[in-house]
C-alpha cells in the first residue's frame, strides 16, 4: 500500500506561509521609499522655495533667460564646494578650512603669474597642488592626532586665511590682487576651461528672434551659459555616481558609519578620508580659479563663511552630522535653494537682511527632519 510522502513542514507540524507571504519582506508605500531618500527633503524644499518666488517674483524677470542664469551661477559655486563637503560628511569628518582655501588658492593663481612672471596655466596648476597638499596634510593631521576633524581644520581656516592677508599685503600692498582678468583671457588652458561662457552665439540668435531678453544694443541680456554650471553639473554627476555605484561609495558610507567596523571587514579608511579632504580641497580650488578668472581679481576675503554655507548646503540634502548618510543629489539641491532664494530676494519687496534668517531656519528643518528619518531607519532595523 503506497503513501504520499508528507512535507517536512507538515511532518513537523509547522503551517508553511503562503508564498508571497512572507513576513520578513515588507511592502513599503510610496511615502515611505520618499522618507528614505536623502534628498526628499531638499527636494520638498526646492519645490516649495520655487512656488513661493513663482507666486512672488513671477513677473519681475526672475525666471526668464538672464534671471535663471544669475541663480543658477550662485547655485553652482556653493554646490562645486557643498559636493565636497557633503562626500566628508557623510565619511564623518568635516572642512571648516574650506571657506579659508578658497581666498588663499586665489592668491595662489593671482600672485605668480603678475609678481613672477608665471604663466598662467601654471600657476592655475600651482594653486591646485598646493591644495590638495594642504587637504592632505588636514586628512593626516585628523587621523594621526584621532583628533576631531572640527579643532583641526577650525586652525587651518585661520592659518590660511592669516596667509591669504599677509600675501596680499606682502605683494599688492592691499587686500586685492587685480589685473588677473587680461592674464586668464589670454591663456588658452584658462580660457577653455575657466573663463567666459558657453553658447554665446546661440543665446544672441534668441534675442535676435526676440525669443529671450536683449539689451539696447542688440545682444542677448544673459551671455551664455556660464562655465562654472557645466563644472557643477559634471562634478555632482562624477560625484553621484561614485557614491551610488562604485565600490569608492560603500567605503565612504562604511567609513561614516562605523569606521572602526569597516576597518576591520578590510575597508581602507584611512586612504578614504584624507582622499575626500584632498577632494575637498580641490572642490574650493575649482571655486578660486573659476571665481578669479570671472572676475579678475583674488580678495583675501574670498571665501568667508563659505565654508558654513557648504555644511548648510549638505544638511539641507539630507546629510546627517554624524555621518554614514546623504546625497550628491541632496547637496545640489540644497545649493540651488540657496542660490534661488539669495538672488530671488533681490527681485522681490523683502528686505534681503532676511536671506539669513531663511537659511538658519531652513538648516533647523532640515536637521529636525533628517532626526526624524534617522530614527525611523533605526527602529525599522
Amino acid at each position: 500500500m503506497s503513501m504520499s510522502k508528507a512535507s517536512p513542514g507538515k511532518a513537523a507540524g509547522i503551517r508553511m506561509a503562503p508564498p508571497g507571504d512572507d513576513e520578513r519582506v515588507r511592502r513599503l508605500s510610496l511615502f515611505d521609499r520618499l522618507m528614505g531618500r536623502p534628498e526628499f527633503a531638499a527636494v520638498a524644499g526646492a519645490a516649495l522655495v520655487f512656488a513661493v518666488f513663482g507666486v512672488g517674483a513671477g513677473g519681475s524677470g526672475m525666471f526668464a533667460v538672464d534671471g535663471i542664469v544669475n541663480w543658477s551661477q550662485v547655485a553652482a559655486y556653493l554646490g562645486i564646494i557643498a559636493i565636497g563637503a557633503c562626500l566628508l560628511m557623510i565619511a564623518g569628518e568635516f572642512d571648516l578650512s574650506l571657506g579659508s582655501m578658497i581666498g588663499f588658492a586665489g592668491m595662489m593663481v593671482a600672485i605668480p603669474p603678475l609678481y613672477f612672471g608665471w604663466p598662467f596655466w601654471l600657476a592655475i596648476l600651482f594653486a591646485f597642488a598646493g591644495s590638495l597638499a594642504v587637504g592632505w596634510l588636514n586628512g593626516y593631521l585628523v587621523l594621526k592626532t584621532r583628533l576631531p576633524s572640527f579643532i583641526v581644520t577650525l586652525a587651518f581656516l585661520f592659518i590660511l586665511r592669516g596667509l591669504t592677508l599677509a600675501l596680499s599685503i606682502l605683494f599688492a600692498n592691499r587686500t586685492i590682487v587685480s589685473g588677473v582678468g587680461d592674464l586668464a583671457a589670454a591663456d588658452p588652458l584658462a580660457q577653455w576651461l575657466f573663463v567666459g561662457h558657453v553658447g554665446a552665439g546661440l543665446f544672441h540668435w534668441l534675442a535676435g528672434i526676440g525669443a529671450i531678453a536683449s539689451l539696447p544694443d542688440g545682444g542677448a541680456a544673459a551671455a551664455g551659459v556660464p562655465k562654472v554650471l557645466l563644472w557643477w553639473l559634471a562634478l555632482a554627476a562624477i560625484a553621484a555616481f561614485v557614491l551610488a555605484r562604485t565600490r569608492i561609495g560603500n567605503w565612504i558610507f562604511a567609513a561614516g558609519g562605523d569606521a572602526n567596523a569597516a576597518k576591520n571587514v578590510g575597508v581602507p579608511v584611512k586612504q578614504v578620508k584624507i582622499g575626500l579632504f584632498m577632494f575637498t580641497a580641490f572642490c574650493a580650488c575649482l571655486f578660486a580659479v573659476l571665481q578669479v578668472c570671472d572676475v579678475g581679481s583674488a580678495a583675501a576675503d574670498r571665501g568667508l563663511q563659505k565654508e558654513f554655507e557648504a555644511i548648510i548646503a549638505a544638511v539641507i540634502g539630507g546629510c546627517l552630522l554624524t555621518g554614514g548618510y546623504g546625497s550628491v543629489v541632496g547637496a545640489c539641491v540644497g545649493a540651488l535653494i540657496f542660490g534661488v532664494v539669495q538672488i530671488g530676494i533681490t527681485y522681490t519687496n523683502i528686505n534681503s537682511d532676511w536671506f539669513r534668517v531663511f537659511l538658519g531656519l531652513m538648516l533647523l528643518m532640515a536637521v529636525l527632519f533628517n532626526h526624524y528619518v534617522r530614527r525611523r531607519v533605526t527602529e525599522a532595523k
